[in-house]
């Protein structure tokens, strides 16, 4: 039998690929963008990341969530730094979430506090793709618009608490595997993980309206 951390990347594969694939995320990585398109995107990331993290200390104690919340990961204040430096020192005054990130957001917000399972499938499929594929895009970034190498403008990116990416991963999908949920609450966890992409796809969508390119 597979074990979990197998069942939810096999299960959200489909839903995974149409998020990365999508046409916005094609040409910001294929550097057909401009870097207005990237600073759009991070801004984007920051209300997502807003709710994921502003929940999460208070779930540090729950059975279920608590063990996901590992301090390293937080992407917050880097973010904040990115978004300096894309936008300056008054970014948060012309911050504005589009109408999809919003509802993604207001998801990962309910999950967190109502739902900590839940809140584990958002946590999952964000924080592993930022360790994953999120590399991508970090050293597209630097080539593309000209960063400093893991500087500001791609701090997200940079995991400076994590020296070791492929065993941290490891070491979450051995928490994935021995999460305290039976088998039903497992299935609406992977069937919530599906959802966090759907809701990731929307954004990609959103982005690609605001800024067209591929026919």
């Amino acid at each position: 039998m597979d074990s979990f951390s197998t069942l939810i990347r096999t299960a959200s594969h489909e839903q995974h690929v149409e998020a990365e694939t999508s046409a916005f995320m094609s040409d910001l990585l294929g550097g057909r963008l401009g870097v207005e398109a990237y600073a759009r995107y991070t801004e984007q990331l920051w209300f997502v990341y807003e709710a994921l993290e502003s929940g999460a200390r208070r779930l540090a104690s729950d059975p279920v969530a608590g063990p996901f919340i590992r301090p390293e990961l937080f992407r917050l204040a880097s973010l904040e730094r990115d978004l300096t430096h894309l936008r300056g020192p008054g970014w948060r005054s012309t911050l504005a979430a589009l109408p999809a990130t919003r509802v993604y957001a207001e998801r990962v917000a309910h999950c967190a506090r109502d739902w900590p399972a839940g809140y584990v499938a958002h946590h999952y499929t964000r924080y592993l793709g930022d360790l994953s594929g999120g590399q991508i895009i970090r050293a597209k970034a630097e080539k593309t618009w000209g960063f400093a190498r893991k500087g500001d403008g791609v701090r997200f990116y940079v995991f400076e608490e994590i020296p070791n990416p492929a065993a941290f991963k490891r070491g979450y999908r051995e928490l994935l595997d021995g999460v305290r949920a039976d088998d039903l609450e497992k299935q609406r966890i992977v069937a919530e993980c599906r959802r966090a992409f759907a809701l990731n796809s929307a954004v990609f969508r959103a982005l690609g309206e605001e800024f067209p390119l591929s026919a």
